[in-house]
């Protein structure tokens, strides 16, 4: 745990430790419990006997536990915990090292070359000892330490829910050797990667392979399909929100060391065991990891509701399950929410569809609902003429899409969880037809920023009943302050106690 007085440590401990006999699955992921008794760390929901108070010492990282000598367990598996995502909007220290923590989440930013303090701190543009001293401050571990702990538990996962070969696992895990791999396991772990293999959990009547994935409750399952549904795609995206069928699937492009690879996913929400069974198809096992973390910003499983609802239960008493939507794609977000600029959600849906039956590539998988890719980058970055015009798409926004397709396709603007956000905030904007509003929104849903805020909005000012104001933006805005740092999910709130959604963005 950070630095902090004896007597609010004490404090905090008792309060982990009932969290811990209740088994109190709120807490899932906001610590870890070292046994000393037994070397071994676990989740606050593991099911084994609770351990003596005396023998319990708790830890806000997996990395922190790890550090100190436990393994994890085997039997509550740290790594489906949900992550620890903290914000601040005041320190800056705090909020450089919760960036360079973002970086090191990212799959995508995985080195298979060996990894340094130095590379990262190139990526944030400050000296090596900078990041090393802020980020030990923060975190309790030094950054290498908690990216080894979070590409341990991810290769865990991947052995004990799939069947991927260990050469292979290895690999997507960071490392650039099975040697290497072997190494890490049994100086971290005392076990060979082959002893935590589990039979027949692996694949899936439709013959994806299948892992779990876990989040704190409350969540508003039902919220959340409905949102994706409403806004949902043809033959691109599925969403069902009957009860006995909580599911929402798409088909999914990535870009992994240089080459595409295409697939598709669906996932399962299991809302008894806080849970959602993720089935991928085997066209994307090779970037399974990044396929784990975008699902997981996606369906927005990290969110923290005790923390998030302390700031806005008195405002929204209503929405203390509402999680933000993300996007498994930032891209594909970023041109939807420029079709959404001042049209309804029914309006801008539609144009999406005619963009997807016009320029989007067949895709065979298991589901009649899942048939096409959305078009990729640089298809739309071609789109010039009168190619958009004639599916009703006006100049202005035929502009922006394909700005961002451009953007995109060149790598000058990166739409994902790890990006800068001010830089890519501003990036956004020097685009054509990007305001404040589509740079926010996409900020929100695809950068995962928790304090992004589209002033804006109209169907925004109506929830906030400023819409009458000389200047309704400005009213919004002075009326958010006391959100942050959560106002995306302020955002979702005000826009869940409307009654009709006309005008909100797609």
């Amino acid at each position: 745990m950070q630095a902090m007085s004896l007597e609010t440590q004490t404090a905090q401990a008792d309060t982990y430790y009932r969290a811990l006999t209740a088994r109190d699955a709120r807490f899932d992921g906001c610590f870890f419990i070292g046994v000393t008794s037994t070397g071994i760390y676990c989740r606050p929901v593991c099911k084994v006997r609770t351990p003596k108070r005396e023998n319990c010492q708790f830890y806000t990282h997996a990395a922190q536990a790890e550090s100190a000598g436990f393994r994890p367990c085997l039997r509550c598996r740290p790594e489906l915990a949900p992550n620890a995502l903290v914000w601040s909007t005041q320190d800056a220290s705090t909020i450089l090292a919760q960036q360079a923590a973002r970086l090191l989440d990212e799959p995508q930013n995985w080195d298979e070359d060996a990894p340094s303090v130095q590379k990262l701190a190139e990526k944030l543009g400050v000296t090596d000892r900078h990041v090393r001293r802020i980020f030990e401050a923060q975190f309790g571990v030094t950054p290498m330490q908690y990216l080894q702990t979070r590409r341990l538990l991810t290769a865990k996962q991947l052995l004990a829910d799939t069947n991927l070969p260990i050469t292979q696992i290895a690999l997507i895990s960071g490392y650039s050797s099975v040697r290497r791999f072997n190494a890490a396991f049994a100086q971290h772990y005392k076990l060979n990667p082959t002893q935590l293999r589990r039979e027949g959990t692996s694949r899936s009547s439709d013959g994806g392979t299948v892992v779990r994935l876990g989040y704190r409750p409350p969540y508003d399952v039902g919220a959340m399909l409905s949102f994706l549904e409403t806004r949902r795609i043809h033959d691109v995206e599925f969403a069902s929100t009957t009860p006995d069928d909580l599911r929402t699937g798409r088909t999914l492009r990535l870009e992994s060391g240089g080459k595409i690879v295409n697939g598709w996913l669906m996932a399962s929400f299991d809302p008894a065991q806080h849970q959602v069974l993720l089935r991928v198809s085997d066209s994307l096992r090779s970037v399974l990891p990044t396929v784990i973390m975008k699902l997981r910003a996606a369906l927005d499983l990290d969110a923290n509701p005790q923390t998030i609802n302390a700031v806005l239960h008195d405002s929204f008493p209503d929405g203390d399950g509402l999680r933000v939507p993300g996007t498994m794609d930032g891209y594909e977000l970023a041109v939807r929410a420029v079709l959404g600029q001042q049209i309804t959600v029914a309006a801008a849906r539609t144009l999406a569809q005619r963009i997807v039956d016009r320029f989007g590539e067949p895709i065979e998988t298991p589901y009649p609902e899942l048939t096409r890719l959305f078009p990729a980058p640089a298809i739309l970055a071609q789109a010039e003429g009168d190619a958009l015009g004639q599916l009703g798409i006006v100049k202005q926004r035929q502009a922006a899409i394909v700005g961002i397709a451009r953007a995109v396709a060149e790598k000058r603007v990166t739409l994902h969880g790890g990006a800068d956000i001010p830089a890519t905030i501003a990036a956004l904007k020097k685009l054509p037809g990007i305001g404040d509003w589509t740079a926010q929104y996409i900020a929100m849903r695809a950068l995962r920023w928790p304090d992004a805020f589209p002033a804006g909005d109209i169907a925004l000012h109506k929830a906030l009943r400023v819409q009458e104001e000389k200047n309704p933006a400005r009213a919004a805005e002075a009326a958010s302050q006391i959100w942050k740092p959560w106002r995306s999910y302020a955002v979702i709130r005000a826009w869940s106690t409307l009654n009709a959604t006309k005008k909100e963005p797609s």
